[in-house]
């Protein structure tokens, strides 16, 4: 064994190493001796999962009787924190010489304090509201509110690492100091007193209670147990075990494998770290066997891993957030995220493909061909599709034509398919993960493997339903497929069992309520970090709404990037990839969302682009989680360095650049929204249609950009063919950047013809306004634009309804300071109306015909072929 294999070797943890490494970042690490203090951390734990689901639904159960009292979100949002701050200390030691076997004094009295101070927001929550947020607390309670607010920091700091502890600690002095040499003159500020900021934070509802606690409480908390349970049930295993069968015989196929099982068991996670330990354990070391290195397994599993926190549902509790902070629908959200998720897993797919080309690696048994899995991959969705959409038409024949019976027929319909998928499954063995280090390694074969899990679909199916089809709120969607996974989770083993005929009802009964029981304290447990996360992100929010920064660090990026947009974008994702260091997802997001989304947003509309506010969630979003990969912080690479044993520095600097698929979409959905299929209306023929058109484009030019960056398409590229494929993938992702160059969108108008234009307008059609004006704070003169939108009111009313207010001068349209409490006051507030300078309409832009963006694909496609012709020259061995 040579210097370097030593070196892995030794790098290379063992079983207990990995699971101890997803403890201490996921459930907390401490594991002791006493059996009373674990039977408490335990029942503390099943007692949050209990209450969490008890105030999804059943409580309005039985909210008429006398003894039930219905909680608020004033009151559920500190009942959650305070469960989360108590097993924080208790699961989470103080530091890593800390001891693990039993809890410290002072950590008892920490979890016992800290409960205490977020109990005290639940037991006076109509005190509070007398007082202190009617503005007058109290001195008990800014002494309380001090000390919660310490504590959770603490609980941060242990939970998630000392990077948001820093963060909010900073945005706290920020606010209380407002000024100093440390502080640009741009942000700067008279300062906050210490009771204002205490109240705030904690006694109010709009720091540490507020909006991103109550996204926990409401709808994360659910959708982790939901993903705790089914793991717990042998879903995981199942979809891995799926992975390799579909996926294992081709080249590179491990690979492949790992891409698509983290993307499963992504569907339910809500930790990259975790995700990558768990599949990475097994699937690593198989993708070493057929030639990939450490560090390109390793980056490989964080690649995909990471990615999973950018697929709906969950994408790592981001999609409930978003619903909050852009105030759209959940089911928005997730038609927006689709598409760039999945072309991006398509696309990790292939650039593995394209290593195992290069390396001219083996599969593992017999080969097989991708082409062909990818077309019973679209045949197997296409007749998933034509049966979902024919149990919709005939769920709703049956609730026109008995809606009395309907649920109880429903009911009947879902335990008897039940039923039938577990007499499927109990004639075949339960699935095991093989050994990946054994010597002969034997694939799972994709008939024996689906029909011992086919029961796993159906809460899956059951979420899908109630959030797809019924359009209920995601927490009653999760609680109904949580309760599908308690009926599954209790049931499996003993019906299975009767139906083999083998073991004991009895024992398979008890062991299935003890799973039960397990995937609810470890979803618990989960939560830890999730809920304290929430809770001192919201120091960082109730900090940029109640200070300048919010609205001022616009004008800071503006200034780094002298005005060119693309540079100002590429600043905001440096920006975000910063923030989100060492950032759990959740955290991450709102961290970066709160600081950056209105500055993508407001310089877009500066430079006469109109970003929707999705599109720059997103873009925030994309970056924030990408710190999870990037060195020196990036916590799944060293986590995946930990499996393979490679070096955690080369595997996160590789798994960037298989990233750079993710890093370049969050510029493509800025620069063409149709990508997140803004604007497209899947209500019709025409907008299904068109997101089809969307989805095969988007796709197909995401594979030329990745074998772009990889330098191997049919050969080996060269750089021109590099470049070349490059041009093409963006040609086709943004074909409107050439044709807005050989005819503009916009016919431009003068201001004073706005009036004129308004009335003249078609309804459904829409206008730009390019306002100029002195920045409030600056007194300096900027710009920003506005769109317009024409509905089918009387032309004569249209100005009125827009809530400006125009006064004409000679050859100018000023503006006076819009109509409060409307659209354009908000957009506008950033102008001073009552300067020197006044505010001005400089001019109007009325879309114009242009002809179909659709031709600029030809030339590529030209280019496309010419790159074809040469490298078939050199082509040793099939493309797919």
């Amino acid at each position: 064994m040579n210097e370097d294999e030593e070196g892995r070797k030794a790098r290379e943890f063992s079983d207990e190493d990995l699971q101890d490494l997803v403890s201490s970042t996921d459930s907390g690490a401490r594991n002791p001796r006493s059996r009373a203090v674990a039977l408490l951390i335990a029942g503390l734990a099943l007692f949050w999962a209990l209450f969490q689901v008890w105030i999804a639904e059943p409580q309005f159960w039985f909210g008429e009787l006398p003894f039930v009292k219905i909680l608020g979100s004033e009151q559920t949002r500190p009942m959650h924190l305070a469960l989360a701050l108590a097993l924080a200390f208790l699961a989470y030691p103080a530091a890593k010489t800390s001891p693990r076997d039993h809890v410290p004094l002072y950590d008892w009295a920490l979890a016992i304090l800290g409960a205490g101070t977020a109990l005290y927001v639940f037991w006076l929550s109509d005190e509070l509201a007398r007082t202190a947020r009617s503005g007058l607390p109290t001195d008990s309670q800014i002494w309380v509110g001090a000390l919660g607010i310490l504590i959770l920091l603490e609980a941060s700091r242990r939970s998630l690492g000392p990077a948001l502890t820093v963060v909010a600690g900073v945005f706290i002095a920020y606010s209380y100091f407002g000024q100093g040499w440390l502080i640009p003159d741009l942000i700067a500020h008279q300062g906050r007193t210490f009771d204002s900021i205490i109240n705030t934070q904690w006694l109010s509802t709009e720091g540490v209670f507020g909006i991103p606690l109550g996204v926990s409480t409401a709808f994360v908390f659910l959708f982790v147990l939901f993903g705790s349970l089914l793991d717990k049930a042998g879903a995981g295993n199942y979809f891995i075990q799926m992975a390799f069968a579909g996926l294992g015989h081709l080249r590179g196929g491990p690979a492949k494998a790992a891409v698509v099982g983290s993307a499963a068991t992504g569907l339910i996670s809500g930790s990259s770290i975790a995700n990558v330990v768990t599949t990475g354990t097994f699937t690593i070391p198989l993708m070493k066997r057929v030639g990939f290195s450490s560090e390109k397994a390793g980056a490989v599993e964080v690649s995909s891993s990471v990615n999973g926190q950018i697929m709906p549902p969950v994408m790592g509790a981001a999609a409930f957030l978003m619903v909050e902070f852009i105030g759209i629908s959940y089911l928005e959200v997730i038609k927006h995220a689709f598409i760039p998720a999945v072309i991006s897993y398509i696309a990790l797919v292939y650039i593995v493909h394209l290593e195992a080309l290069k390396k001219d690696m083996p599969a593992l048994g017999e080969a097989r061909s991708l082409t062909s899995m990818l077309l019973k991959v679209f045949v197997g969705f296409a007749v998933a599709g034509v049966v979902f959409y024919a149990v919709i038409w005939a769920v709703g024949a049956l609730r026109s034509v008995a809606p009395e019976i309907a649920p109880w027929v429903l009911f009947a319909a879902i335990a008897a398919i039940y039923l039938a998928a577990l007499a499927v499954a109990s004639k075949r063995p339960e699935l095991e993960l093989d050994d990946p280090k054994a010597k002969q390694v034997k694939l799972p074969v994709m008939g024996d493997v689906v029909p011992t899990g086919l029961h796993f679909l159906l809460p899956i199916l059951v979420l899908v339903w109630f959030l797809m089809v019924e359009r209920q709120s995601p927490a009653k969607s999760a609680f109904y497929a949580v309760l599908m996974m308690i009926a599954i989770l209790i049931t499996q083993k003993p019906i299975k069992a009767l139906m083999r005929k083998q073991g004991s009802l009895a024992a398979a009964l008890r062991e299935g309520f003890n799973d039960l029981i397990d995937g609810m304290i470890a979803g618990a447990r989960n939560m830890i970090g999730i809920a304290v996360a929430t809770g001192a992100a919201g120091i960082i929010v109730a900090t940029v709404t109640r200070t300048p920064i919010g609205t001022e660090l616009a004008g800071l990026v503006e200034m780094l990037s002298g005005g060119n947009l693309f540079i100002m974008l590429v600043l905001v994702g440096l920006f975000s990839l910063i923030l989100g260091l060492g950032l759990p997802t959740t955290a991450n997001y709102i961290v970066v969302s709160s600081l950056m989304a209105s500055v993508v947003v407001s310089l877009g509309a500066q430079e006469g682009l109109i970003v929707p506010l999705i599109a720059a969630h997103l873009f925030v979003f994309y970056f924030g989680i990408m710190a999870d990969v990037t060195p020196p912080v990036g916590l799944a690479s060293f986590a995946a360095a930990a499996v393979s044993g490679g070096d955690p520095i080369r595997t996160g600097f590789t798994a960037f650049f298989y990233s750079l698929r993710t890093v370049a979409l969050p510029f493509l959905f800025i620069y063409n929204p149709a990508l997140i299929l803004y604007g497209i209306d899947l209500g019709t023929v025409a907008g299904l249609l068109m997101a089809l058109k969307v989805f095969v484009v988007a796709t197909f030019a995401m594979l030329l950009f990745a074998a772009a960056t990889q330098g191997y398409f049919l050969a080996r590229s060269r750089i021109w063919e590099s470049a070349a494929l490059l041009l093409v993938a963006f040609t086709l992702f943004v074909p409107n950047f050439w044709l807005d160059r050989v005819q503009p969108p916009y016919e431009t108008l003068p201001g004073t013809d706005f009036e004129e234009v308004l009335e003249e307008a078609e309804p459904g059609s829409y206008l730009r306004l390019i306002v100029a004006g002195p920045d409030f704070t600056t007194g300096e003169m900027s710009q920003t634009t506005l769109v317009v939108d024409i509905d089918d009111t009387a032309p004569a009313q249209r100005l009125s309804d827009t809530g400006l207010f125009l006064m004409p001068e000679s050859d100018r349209m000023l503006m006076d300071e819009p109509m409060p409490a409307t659209e354009y006051s908000e957009r506008l507030r950033s102008f001073d109306f009552y300067g020197g300078d006044p505010v001005e309409i400089v001019s109007v832009e009325r879309p114009q015909d242009q002809m179909p963006r659709e031709v600029f694909y030809i030339p590529a496609l030209l280019l496309l072929a010419v790159v074809v012709m040469f490298q078939r020259r050199r082509q040793t061995k099939p493309a797919f």
